[in-house]
């Protein structure tokens, strides 16, 4: 516990950059996702936006995850927060935007697939989560209301 205080900063710095690539590539995909259906089936664009999809995800988008939730665990022990309310409220955010990740990649390996469930609308209307969720966190985080 004393080793984790005494390099907080750090881990404070990697949590922010994380999930600063993390929002960044949950921003990227649905739109991605929007581009790539505007695409005509089985064409040399689909195949590029299918590759540009997978790479977002394995590049940055899952490893950025991780680094996230690892950085935030170390922080939330090494200041002992694990009973504040506000970081309770925060993780139930954080865990339904890991789901929201989940169901992206999912999403991508149907379009991958050939199959288009959502509409352009749909996907743009999707690309607000990461908004809401971002809003929501920081007040949590930085107001503490609770």
């Amino acid at each position: 516990m004393e080793f984790l205080q005494s390099i907080y900063p750090w881990l404070k710095a990697g949590h922010i950059i994380f999930v600063i690539f993390w929002m960044a590539g949950l921003f990227m995909l649905p739109r991605y996702f929007v581009y790539h259906q505007e695409a005509e089936p089985g064409s040399p664009e689909e195949a590029r936006w299918i590759d540009r999809e997978a790479k977002l995800r394995t590049i940055i988008l899952t490893p950025s995850l991780i680094a996230v939730w690892v950085f935030g665990v170390l922080l939330a022990t090494a200041m002992g927060f694990w009973m504040a309310p506000w970081l309770h409220a925060k993780l139930l955010l954080v865990v339904l935007l890991s789901g929201y990740h989940g169901w992206l990649v999912g999403y991508a390996k149907k379009l991958a697939r050939g199959e288009r469930p959502l509409s352009g609308k749909a996907l743009r209307m999707l690309n607000e989560v990461p908004s809401i969720a971002a809003v929501l966190i920081v007040v949590l985080v930085v107001v503490k209301p609770f």
